[in-house]
């Protein structure tokens, strides 16, 4: 197949893995801006994808058209059609994309599949004999993927914000007082053991509020919109935003904060995408497993020094010593004070 081809990515997982594909795909395309490339994702990854007029999004209905074996043979036959492609670039590495690779390499299409490094992280969250050391980033081990296929990205800074247009003469953006300090609260995760206790998250949205700055916060729709609609009644300068925003619309009010706290979650890598700084709270999981956020200053992570952490590597484990120790030793003065390190090293955003 000719190298002049395109190159065919996967990545079908949750929003957080996926939004950290973004910068990596950005660095490809400045290096190589006449690289064509096929996407397959969610739905969902259509508008983070829409800054790149290089890239063909094909929408992956996994309960739909795209349901089982037979859903997956009709995926790759609309994908073959996409090509010819130089590489198939396995972002995911799992049973769906797995079988796609198959089909791809026996016709003739070479695959390269990310490396998990499922051993070291073993290591890293076992609860005897832990090797507490950081790992590879996701975002390198994105980019080694291309390096297999022979497209060398560098993971350096970029003014990642412009990928965005960033539209702040009204909609949402009416509701932010730019002569104030903003501050964005996103206080759960997919898992509960990611999650900071919501009785924590009260007791700093009161010093945040007793400072006269603005918070915004966010979350998923239903019952997390719900659970914080209460919080936000009860004080003066908190703005509910939970579940009431394309996806759109969020980074665009991601993009007006002075700073975002977040949990080890999508939030977190959706706020970098348009280089917000994030106070990030770690509990049962760990910055050294690979999912920090991309160029964020590893001082912004807030820990409990705990022998037990991590004890897992996406935070899907119960926590074996009962307590929940990792996030209950975080106090709201501790994450207080990283926002105000945030707040005096930088200026207000215009």
């Amino acid at each position: 197949m000719s190298k002049g081809g395109r190159i065919l990515i996967l990545r079908f997982s949750a929003l957080g893995d996926v939004a950290m594909t973004i910068p990596v795909i950005a660095l490809l395309l400045q290096s190589y801006p006449d690289k064509e490339l096929v996407v397959v994702s969610r739905p969902f990854a259509a508008k983070l994808l829409e800054p790149f007029k290089q890239i063909t999004f094909v929408p992956i209905d996994t309960k739909g058209a795209h349901k089982g074996i037979k859903g997956l043979v009709r995926l790759f036959k609309t994908l073959r059609g996409l090509g010819p492609y130089s590489f198939v670039a396995d972002l995911h590495n799992v049973l769906r994309t797995k079988l796609l690779g198959f089909l791809f390499r026996l016709s003739g299409i070479p695959v390269y599949k990310i490396d998990k490094g499922r051993r070291e992280k073993t290591k890293l969250v076992r609860r005897n004999n832990k090797q507490l050391k950081p790992l590879k980033s996701t975002f390198q081990r994105y980019s080694e993927v291309f390096a297999k296929g022979g497209i060398s990205i560098e993971l350096k800074p970029f003014d990642i914000r412009s990928l965005f247009s960033l539209d702040f003469s009204g909609g949402i953006h009416a509701a932010f007082d730019i002569s104030r300090r903003r501050i964005g609260v996103a206080p759960f995760a997919g898992h509960k053991w990611k999650a900071w206790p919501l009785e924590k998250v009260n007791l700093l949205l009161e010093q945040i509020n007793s400072k006269g700055y603005q918070i915004f916060l966010f979350g998923g729709r239903g019952n997390e919109a719900a659970r914080l609609e209460e919080l936000a009644h009860s004080y003066e300068n908190v703005h509910n935003l939970a579940g009431q925003l394309s996806m759109e619309d969020e980074l665009q009010a991601m993009s007006m904060l002075d700073v975002m706290v977040s949990m080890d979650s999508a939030n977190m890598h959706l706020a970098r995408l348009v280089d917000t700084p994030v106070v990030s709270i770690w509990g049962a999981t760990h910055p050294y497993a690979g999912f920090y956020g991309w160029q964020l200053p590893a001082n912004l992570a807030v820990q409990a020094d705990l022998s037990c952490r991590p004890c897992s590597v996406f935070g899907n484990k119960t926590c074996w010593r009962g307590d929940f120790a990792c996030m209950e030793l975080i106090t709201a003065d501790m994450v207080m004070q990283k926002i105000e390190e945030v707040l005096k090293a930088d200026k207000f955003k215009a």
